[in-house]
């Protein structure tokens, strides 16, 4: 049995298609979900649902007994998942989960002086426990996805430009797909135990080398301007945009800048079987196919 936490999620929810897409038997495959109104769809696929939630201890023990594999997404709830992912870890090795795969991040910095330490805190300690369990593990080291992208840029670049102070240094976003394609590729087969796996892009590529794509694309000039962290917090903030995502987006650019996704190797083409999305053909995609 295989089980998926996170179920109703773009990941979580992307896997379990894959798996499906794959052969596997929709009623070899669990989906942990805390509202079953907003998993209909895999409800109609044949999926089988479980009720658990992370902050319920007791409820997580019961979903995952029985279970061979479990696919741990990382939660959404920042503030929270450390407490939550520990549960999770805990209790899968309390209910007898012969292996579990979590979906971490890539990064080069693990203290405190990371400019996205309150997000990497909760991914390192739940690597550490589930490395000290005792049980098979699988760690997924995930870049950005390139899917965040227009939530950092904007809809609009083709008529304002590139606005982030994410500097010249390159890096090696991938698609949220392509990831979800690989986790299913690895829950599927043999020989992923005690392992981690970069989920990096074939390629590095900066933020300038995106404008010079749009501009080739769309036949005008797009700029990239790559300002302060105080001008674009400011400028942000006049513009009406919540402090909290400022603060979010302004950590994320100096990650950036500072090389904490550049890919100095990636295990993702060998896990699809395949080359990665590639940087221009999602630009295309996002802002040119409509």
């Amino acid at each position: 049995m295989i089980l998926v936490t996170g179920a109703t999620g773009h990941l979580g929810k992307a896997t379990i298609d894959f798996l499906l897409k794959k052969g596997i038997s929709a009623n070899t495959i669990s989906a942990l979900i805390r509202d079953e109104s907003k998993a209909a769809d895999l409800k109609a696929k044949g999926v089988i649902l479980l009720t658990g939630d992370y902050n319920n201890y007791g409820s997580l023990v019961e979903a995952f007994k029985g279970v061979d594999k479990l696919l741990l997404v990382s939660g959404s709830d920042i503030a929270n998942r450390g407490t939550q992912q520990k549960n999770a870890v805990i209790a899968a090795r309390e209910a007898g989960v012969k292996h579990i795969l979590y979906t971490s991040f890539e990064r080069k910095n693990d203290t405190d002086t990371s400019p996205i330490a309150m997000i990497a805190k909760a991914h390192i300690d739940t690597e550490a426990l589930i490395k000290a369990s005792g049980m098979t593990y699988t760690i997924f080291r995930n870049n950005l996805y390139m899917d965040a992208l227009p939530m950092f840029l904007g809809e609009k670049v083709l008529e304002t430009g590139l606005f982030f102070p994410a500097g010249e240094t390159k890096s090696a976003f991938a698609l949220r797909m392509d990831m979800a394609e690989a986790i299913a590729n690895v829950l599927t087969s043999e020989g992923h135990e005690n392992r981690e796996y970069s989920l990096s892009n074939t390629e590095n590529f900066s933020l300038q080398d995106m404008a010079d794509v749009l501009s080739k694309r769309s036949n005008k000039s797009i700029s990239y301007t790559s300002p302060t962290a105080e001008i674009y917090t400011s400028t942000l903030s006049k513009a009406g945009v919540p402090m909290e995502y400022v603060r979010m987006f302004a950590g994320f650019a100096e990650a950036i800048r500072q090389g904490e996704f550049t890919g100095e190797h990636t295990d993702l083409e060998n896990l699809l079987g395949r080359k990665p999305t590639s940087m221009e053909d999602f630009l295309a995609k996002v802002y040119f196919v409509k």
